[in-house]
Order: C-alpha cells, then structure tokens, then sequence
C-alpha cells in the first residue's frame, strides 16, 4: 500500500493508535480514517492525514503522546519537542482554565464536538481552533487511557 511517505515515521505506539482510532469509531459511530490494511499502515494513514489529531495521557497533568504530521506542523515542533510537553502548555495560562472545563466535560460525557478555543504553538504563535472533536480514549478493557483530539479549522490570530 503506499501511503505517500518516504521518510520513516516517527516511533508510535501501535497499541495507542489502535485504542485511539478503536475509541473514537465507539463514541462517533464513525470511522476517524480508512481502517483497512494493516494496523501499521493504518498508523501512517493518520499520521499523514490532513487534519490535525494528537493525544494525551490520563496523567494529572497530562503529557502529550501522539501528534500526527499536521500536529506537529501546526505547533512547530518534532516528534521530540511535541511528545512530552504538557497538554496544558498548548494553551496559554490565561486559556487553561477554559480547556481544564472543556477536558473535564470530555471525561463525563465521552467527547464532545464542535469545540472552539485558543492554542499557543512552541514558539508561541498563537491560533483559533474551530470544530474540533475531543474524545476519551479507551483500552481493551475499557478504561480511560487518555484524551485525544481532531480538528481541520484553524487560524492564526494576531500578536499580543
């Protein structure tokens, strides 16, 4: 199958992959992207999707796990700078509580859709998300593992 990367990809966890694309087909009634083919070339197809999704864990402070091409593209960072930041650190802290609020209804309810708010990339441009889905990412067993979000709207905002 090809999958329109030549570059290797970067070190993912397939069981992850698979809880979180699982998770969101269970909450959405939907498939997040084409699931045939291997778990591994399912992998790739979301890491080149184009749309943003990325994931945390269910940490206290929850520690970012997974952010696809256009993830990473969108906070300016790699593979390395992305994995392992706090979530909370996507926003900036006059915004965190606002997605503190809109995290803890995700964990009552399952996801949410059509959500708006304010990121902050690494080097701090800041820009305006519009009409992302949020979901709780379950294991096989059905526990909470962690929260991951999609979205394919955004835009910068100006400089403060």
């Amino acid at each position: 199958m090809n999958t329109g990367i030549s570059e290797p990809l970067p070190p993912m966890d397939l069981t992850w992959i698979r809880w979180m694309l699982d998770s969101y087909a269970f909450w959405l009634k939907r498939e997040l992207i084409d699931r045939t083919g291997t778990l591994e070339e399912q992998s790739k197809r979301l890491f080149v999707a184009p749309f943003v999704v990325a994931s945390h864990t269910d940490a206290e402070d929850p520690i970012l796990n997974y952010g696809n091409r256009q993830a990473l593209e969108l906070w300016e960072g790699n593979w390395e700078e992305f994995t392992g930041l706090h979530s909370r650190l996507t926003a900036e802290p006059v915004n965190q509580p606002e997605r503190a609020r809109m995290l803890e209804q995700v964990a009552t309810h399952g996801f949410i859709t059509d959500y708006q708010g304010i990121r902050i990339s690494r080097t701090g441009r800041r820009f305006l998300v519009k009409q992302a889905t949020v979901w709780n990412i379950l294991d096989d067993h059905g526990a909470i593992q962690g929260q991951a979000a999609t979205f394919s709207h955004w835009h910068p905002l100006a400089e403060k």
